[in-house]
């Protein structure tokens, strides 16, 4: 006999995923009656995450790329811990915990078996790669009982390719994964404390104008396009700095050796790595440039809007939908370097056009991607 009680197993490829993508919506549902599992690959920091969601972490290794014996070994491991668990619910993220996940709900039984797409790679994907992905992601939506996009032009997308039956594919309030803690990207005195002191370590005044890019260093979000366009604005403008807020991902779609040297050479370019806690360095920034080639729906632009920064964006999924052009920020084309310089050009010397975006950003974001009217939605799709 399957076993009554509210289980839920959430699976990611990568903890990353867990930890920054999905904050504090386990703890929610763990909050409203579920014993919450987590499958991903195995971390030694995992702990934290666990004691944070109130949820138990079970380590099955699984590979980004495609692998099919190492797929094959984390597929096995996860219908094992489903086969003992057997939960009610198990809901999978990114696209190769949703393949693994899903196939491995559906062989043991999972009466619901829900997938998040947050983004897809095989947009940028050609050939032969490109035909296994659809064919993966198609065999992922077979296998789920329900999918969910987490912005309305993926939805579309998904559906103009015939991915998947529409009738089985929604949209959880305005988009999103996780919605936006509002109360935790604010503006406070601590935050305030710690970006001027920031400011002092790197040499940045208030006379400055400081552009912000928050996100993994790689070409396919367009920081080639944005470091060339910020030193044509500041070859002109030398009171302007960029700051790049990420790591570098020397293995996967790394950055020219070019553009390496270019950041590395401009003393108005700090490029700060991975950071934890990115609000100090938002506080400290005038403007975020998300220049992304694809996106599902990304968080960063939201993070920066409750911070009351304009953003200008390209008219890219979950992008185009966060931000309205000439309200809250600008939409530009996808790697377009001349449209990229243009905007940063306009925003830094239009003061009028840069405080109407600056009153709206934060109260946009609070109107449609609240946190926790998101995870009451979710809760809903949970219900039997």
């Amino acid at each position: 006999m399957r076993k009554q009680t509210k289980t839920l197993v959430r699976i990611t490829t990568v903890p990353l995923s867990l930890d920054k993508l999905l904050t504090g919506q386990l703890k929610f549902m763990h909050d409203n009656g579920f014993d919450v599992y987590m499958i991903s690959s195995p971390d030694k920091n995992i702990s934290l995450i666990e004691r944070r969601e109130s949820a138990k972490f079970l380590g099955v290794k699984m590979s980004r790329k495609i692998s099919p014996f190492q797929d094959m070994i984390s597929l096995i491991k996860i219908v094992f811990i489903l086969y003992k668990l057997k939960p009610g619910i198990v809901h999978t993220h990114t696209p190769k915990a949703g393949l693994l996940g899903m196939l491995a709900s559906w062989m043991t039984n999972i009466p619901v078996r829900l997938h998040t797409v947050a983004g897809l790679p095989l947009m940028e994907a050609k050939g032969f790669k490109r035909m296994v992905l659809n064919f993966t992601e198609k065999l992922t939506y077979r296998f789920a009982t329900k999918v969910y996009c987490n912005s309305n032009n993926l939805l579309e997308y998904i559906i103009d390719k015939k991915f998947i039956d529409p009738q089985k594919i929604r949209v959880i309030g305005n988009g999103s994964s996780n919605g936006i803690d509002t109360s935790y990207f604010k503006i406070s005195e601590k935050i305030l404390n710690e970006s001027e002191d920031l400011k002092k370590e790197f040499a940045v005044t208030n006379e400055n104008f400081v552009f912000i890019y928050v996100g993994r260093l790689v070409k396919d979000k367009g920081i080639e396009e944005l470091v060339h366009a910020f030193l044509n604005i500041n070859s002109s403008h030398p009171n302007t700095k960029l700051l790049l807020v990420g790591p570098l991902e020397p293995l996967r779609d790394p950055l020219s050796l070019e553009c390496l040297d270019k950041i590395n050479s401009c003393a108005s370019i700090i490029s700060t790595g991975f950071k934890d806690d990115i609000r100090p360095w938002l506080a400290m920034s005038s403007v975020l440039v998300f220049p992304s080639y694809r996106e599902g729906f990304p968080n960063v632009p939201m993070q920066a809007g409750c911070f009351d920064l304009p953003c200008i964006v390209t008219d890219i999924n979950g992008c185009n939908e966060i931000i309205q052009d000439e309200i809250n920020g600008l939409i530009i084309p996808v790697k377009n370097i001349e449209a990229l310089t243009h905007a940063m050009q306009r925003i830094l010397m239009d003061k009028k056009l840069f405080l109407k975006l600056k009153l709206h950003s934060r109260e946009m974001i609070i109107q449609r991607f609240d946190q926790k009217h998101f995870w009451s939605l979710l809760l809903k799709e949970y219900a039997p």
